[in-house]
């Protein structure tokens, strides 16, 4: 029963819905085969759809794989680059910026679909002709200068300071956070990926905690 007041929950409309199951469809597809292996027709027969039917919500297939990359971003976003979406938002502390890079790692652990969608489609965009290489491209950069920025803050001010380089620890990390969802995909009880990336950090005295002080 609805009282004066209360705000009428908002459900998603029959079009909205078909996206959703859509972009569900592909993530699975795209994950499973790769980008160039999966048509339209499979992924509208995947979803339950024409292939008229799935056009009439995406011109191609290279949108469809846009906006499924774009809703995940937007996803992460909001918690590790809120300026992404605003720019007038505050820079997370160099402190919260590693922390919610472990806590978008600890997400991917509940998410094995995505994981595998990202790790096949990253690695088919080093080919410069596919659509989604500036996307990774722009992502990696994204989080690779925030992550040496955090960085290199933490590694100022420690006592006595750290002198490792910055640029190449973030390099490292990254390539560490790769290397990690691979082997998780393929043996996801022998690896947890946040504990990994905390194991790290910790070689460098780095410890994610905002209330945490760095010490080398």
């Amino acid at each position: 029963m609805s009282h004066p007041g209360d705000t009428p929950v908002r459900r998603p409309s029959k079009g909205e819905r078909t996206r959703t199951r859509i972009l569900e469809s592909a993530s699975a597809l795209f994950s499973r085969s790769g980008f160039h292996a999966v048509s339209l027709r499979d992924i509208a027969a995947h979803a339950g759809l024409t292939h008229a039917g799935l056009l009439h919500h995406f011109p191609g297939k290279e949108a469809l794989l846009l906006e499924l990359l774009g809703h995940r971003d937007r996803a992460d976003a909001q918690g590790l680059f809120p300026t992404a979406l605003d720019a007038d938002a505050p820079e997370p502390s160099p402190e919260q910026w590693l922390s919610r890079l472990l806590d978008v790692v600890a997400r991917n652990s509940t998410t094995p679909g995505l994981v595998a969608l990202y790790a096949n489609l990253s690695a088919e965009a080093a080919d410069p002709e596919h659509p989604a290489h500036d996307y990774f491209v722009h992502r990696y950069r994204v989080v690779r200068e925030g992550t040496a920025r955090a960085l290199g803050a933490l590694f100022a001010a420690a006592d006595p300071p750290v002198t490792d380089d910055p640029d190449a620890v973030a390099v490292q990390l990254i390539a560490l956070m790769d290397g990690l969802q691979t082997q998780w995909l393929l043996e996801p009880d022998a690896v947890d990926m946040p504990a990994q990336l905390r194991a790290l950090l910790r070689r460098y005295g780095v410890d994610p905690d905002p209330a945490a002080r760095v010490s080398a």
